[in-house]
């Protein structure tokens, strides 16, 4: 194996997300073809590469590297090199310049040992200088940490997230325990974890690996929408994932729950298992809501009967039997749940119900799981309401950065009503945050359609109470005369029942564009979001249209659609700077979503009096637009509805991907003017009634659907519900048949 110094002269191809690197090595005799996996690698960066020449009967001679060490650059030119390279935050090709020409060979000791001594350059003042030395020994630590991942496989990619995760401490902790990296960073599963472990030593069957693997798919379950698993299943995965036999797992299955690390249940006569914070979250929330609804309030019908007249001609608006129906029960009992698609009133029944509860002179607490259901609510009541994350005061824990809430058992809730919106998208463990700052005595008021996708979280919270048949339920089910002459609230309503929407009535707002192919499906709605539309219905094509799309992949897939509406609608441009990060090149002007939820990300708005207004918290699902990219400092400016304006640095760019398209499942409480939908071929799972019905519920005065007009019939006729395994209306009813409760839901 031949050993070779010398200097990055040029990055010629670069894989990110496996680090397969070609690059021109300039040594002190001559330039060669390096190929290999690296880490990371830059421009101008001095290493030294242990492998062999071989001969490429297209590309010619090449050394092909099989391991490589990082080595600093002692010479002024190799210096500056590395410092212009745009690694170490603060530092530009000016900025290198200067510097070496004042320290020359003694620069990088300069900058890790004696970083004061920067301010003596011109534009480097105590705070920059501070930033620039923090930068290059982060720098260093780097590059350690991702050469030792590297031998155990870790890709380029994920070894920055390890180290945004874990930080100087890494290698011992990845040492210490692989299996941690399946719980801390997205994306790692447990076979690259166990390759890992395997690397280390870690034996096959060490009960570290056989917990690791049960916890690992207790929570793949979990990202499904499960609280639990049926105890034959996990065992079943368990024993396929571990290669081990079935009465090994059994054994650590056991010995878990007796650690409590998982709880053992009967569920419909058969064994099933919850990873505990779940179970402790079901049987909470259970006991919870029994707690709340079996308040006796003593309330005169007649008087809320005459307080409904009054709102009724204050505000000229004619309520129906079963509006007037449910804000009587959300006055009367300890909880309620109002449900019914587009176009029944639920906005005016919640109005209603505030205008009550303001004339009885209560304390009143809108919320919803997202900041735009949040924001829907504050523009149509005329209230503020916040996320239920706001409400519960979010908060970051010292020890591992865990959240938590300021808002519980200990320090509850200050209201006399809660009302919650969208609630098919609240899951189980949120539910139980909110129920713990709840005192018994306020009234719970639950909103939501049922017909919508399920939370994205485990649990099926709305579903499991309304068939629990205990908490009283109010149905709204007339559409409004209004609302009858929109085709999008009609067609709704007719796929909800499975029947053929109706489409392309003239001057209406509900069409169907038959296309045979999925490229034309492409072709068509490039041109709709381009041309037509814009032209037509005088729409922005960035703010106003919203592509929406049940799968990430193939022709039609979001992946194509973002990649073909950004080259069309936000091309290159010379005054437009760029960022490659993951799979995506990010460029100004890009319509972007917050892929994670993210309650540390600081926020500024500036108000039309230039006053500032400064918070926290950007979320899953929030869409925003990028407004700057500064490669000197390593950062991305972006702004967010209601002008929130969001610096990420570089290394938090996984967080966001483009969204000019975005899956049915990320459009979830959000409200667009115009959606676009294709309608092709895909697996069953994904062409399903309910995500059609989603998907056009999300557009405000627009659907148009482009595509096959069989898979549409599809879609409709194919109401399969995916089966959650999730238990809370069985207990809910097992309490109703236990003390005999029969008044709650009367």
């Amino acid at each position: 194996m031949e050993i070779i110094r010398g200097t990055v002269f040029e990055i010629i191809f670069r894989n990110e997300d496996n680090g397969y690197t070609v690059a021109l090595l300039e040594t002190e005799d001559n330039m060669l073809t390096i190929t290999g996996v690296f880490s990371s690698i830059i421009q101008g960066e001095a290493i030294e590469v242990h492998g062999n020449m071989t001969n490429h009967p297209r590309y010619g001679e090449q050394f092909k590297v099989e391991v490589y060490e990082l080595v600093l650059p002692s010479t002024s030119e190799g210096i500056e090199k590395y410092l212009a390279s745009g690694l170490i935050k603060g530092i530009g090709k000016a900025t290198a310049q200067k510097i070496v020409e004042k320290f020359k060979e003694d620069t990088f000791k300069t900058i890790q040992y004696e970083p004061e001594k920067l301010c003596k350059i011109e534009g480097i003042g105590k705070k920059k200088a501070a930033v620039i030395a923090e930068s290059f020994l982060e720098q260093i630590d780097l590059k350690e940490i991702m050469l030792f991942l590297q031998k155990y496989g870790i890709s380029p990619s994920y070894g920055v997230k390890i180290y945004k995760s874990y930080g100087k401490d890494t290698i011992n902790k990845v040492r210490s325990n692989p299996y941690q990296l399946t719980e801390d960073i997205y994306g790692i599963g447990f076979k690259l974890a166990d390759k890992i472990a395997e690397t280390m030593g870690i034996e096959q069957q060490s009960p570290f690996r056989i917990s690791a693997g049960i916890k690992f798919i207790l929570m793949e379950y979990a990202s499904k929408g499960h609280s639990y698993v049926p105890k034959h299943s996990l065992i079943n995965n368990a024993c396929s994932l571990l290669h081990l036999q079935e009465n090994i797992i059994q054994s650590e299955i056991s010995n878990m729950a007796f650690q409590e690390k998982l709880y053992i249940d009967i569920i419909n006569n058969e064994s099933c298992v919850y990873y505990l914070p779940y179970f402790y979250a079901e049987t909470n929330v259970c006991k919870k809501l029994i707690e709340l609804a079996c308040v006796d309030f003593d309330i005169d019908k007649e008087d809320i009967k005459n307080k409904i007249s009054t709102i009724e001609k204050e505000t000229q608006l004619i309520l129906a039997d079963n509006q007037k129906e449910a804000v009587y029960q959300a006055i009367s009992n300890g909880v309620t749940v109002i449900t019914g698609g587009p176009g029944t009133g639920k906005t005016t029944t919640i109005n209603a119900i505030i205008k009550i509860y303001e004339i009885l002179k209560k304390k009143i607490g809108l919320c919803a799981p997202t900041g735009r259901a949040a924001k829907r609510i504050t523009e149509t009541s005329g209230k503020e309401a916040k996320t239920i994350h706001r409400l519960l005061e979010y908060s970051y824990g010292e020890e591992e950065n865990s959240l938590s809430f300021s808002k519980n058992e200990e320090t509850p809730l200050d209201y006399d009503v809660i009302i919650i919106d969208e609630m098919s998208m609240v899951d189980i463990l949120l539910m139980n945050s909110l129920l713990k700052a709840i005192v018994k005595g306020t009234r719970l008021i639950l909103v939501g359609d049922t017909d919508q996708l399920p939370s994205v979280g485990a649990g099926n919270v709305l579903k499991d109470i309304i068939d629990s048949n205990i908490i009283k339920v109010v149905e709204l089910n007339k559409i409004f005369r209004q609302a009858q002459e929109s085709m999008i609230v009609v067609n709704a309503h007719k796929i909800n029942k499975g029947e053929h929407p109706i489409f392309n009535i003239k001057d209406n707002d509900f069409y169907f564009m038959r296309e045979k192919t999925n490229e034309k499906v492409l072709e068509t709605i490039v041109g709709l979001c381009t041309n037509r539309l814009p032209s037509h219905y005088n729409l922005d094509p960035l703010k106003d249209i919203q592509v929406l799309s049940p799968m990430k992949k193939g022709t039609i897939g979001v992946i194509e659609l973002n990649n073909k509406l950004q080259a069309v609608l936000n091309p290159p441009a010379k005054h437009k700077k760029e960022k490659k990060a993951g799979g995506y090149v990010f460029r100004t002007g890009d319509k972007i979503m917050q892929i994670k939820n993210n309650y540390q990300a600081k926020w500024t708005i500036t108000h039309s009096d230039n006053t500032k207004e400064d918070g926290e918290g950007i979320y899953n699902g929030d869409i925003g637009y990028i407004t700057f990219i500064d490669e000197l400092e390593q950062q991305l400016w972006a702004e967010f509805d209601q002008n929130k304006e969001v610096v990420y640095n570089f290394n938090q760019l996984d967080e966001l991907i483009l969204a000019y398209a975005a899956t049915v499942h990320k459009s979830q409480g959000s409200e667009f003017p115009a959606v676009i939908m294709p309608i092709a071929w895909g697996p069953p799972m994904l062409l399903t009634r309910n995500l059609l019905y989603t998907a056009i519920t999300r557009a405000k005065h627009l659907v148009v659907l482009v595509g096959y007009e069989k898979y549409l019939s599809t879609m409709i006729e194919n109401n399969r519900i995916s089966k959650r395994y999730s238990a809370l209306d069985l207990r809910l009813s097992s309490i109703k048949e236990l003390y005999n409760i029969d008044n709650l839901n009367e």
